[in-house]
């Protein structure tokens, strides 16, 4: 599962005007994006996330400042760090991701390949571990 999690890189463009990045779901990114949102304002020591989703997938972006991303996938894990606003970070359905390490200046914007569902999040890492385990035996 893991490995399936992949640093993408934009196309920039750009002038003396200024930079432009352009990003197209199924072209761009491996999904259609349904949901897009942005997280900023979030502290230093703040962690978000901290769940995973039973069928969304994600692109992470940090648009203005820096984060760090961390994924699991209840046996490996991975740190991404998001600092280039042309660079995103691919999360597959089953991952689970902590955002943090925000940089005062931050914004996080999440691309999202389904619409907003509350039941098909897990928040507890337990049950995750038990999902995840069933899931790698099918």
């Amino acid at each position: 599962m893991i490995n399936k999690c992949k640093l993408l890189s934009f196309d920039e463009k750009g002038d003396v005007r200024g930079h432009l990045v352009i990003i197209e779901g199924k072209k761009d990114i491996p999904f259609d994006i349904k949901r897009v949102f942005y997280i900023y304002g979030s502290d230093k020591d703040v962690i978000r996330g901290r769940h995973a989703n039973f069928n969304s997938e994600f692109v992470l972006i940090n648009v203005a400042g820096t984060s760090k991303v961390k994924v699991d996938d209840g046996t490996n894990q991975k740190v991404f760090n998001l600092d280039r606003p042309h660079i995103g970070i691919y999360l597959p359905k089953l991952v689970w991701k902590d955002m943090y390490d925000f940089s005062e200046d931050s914004v996080l914007l999440v691309l999202a390949s389904e619409h907003y569902d509350a039941n098909e999040y897990i928040r507890d890492y337990d049950e995750y571990l038990e999902v995840i385990k069933e899931y790698k035996k099918n």
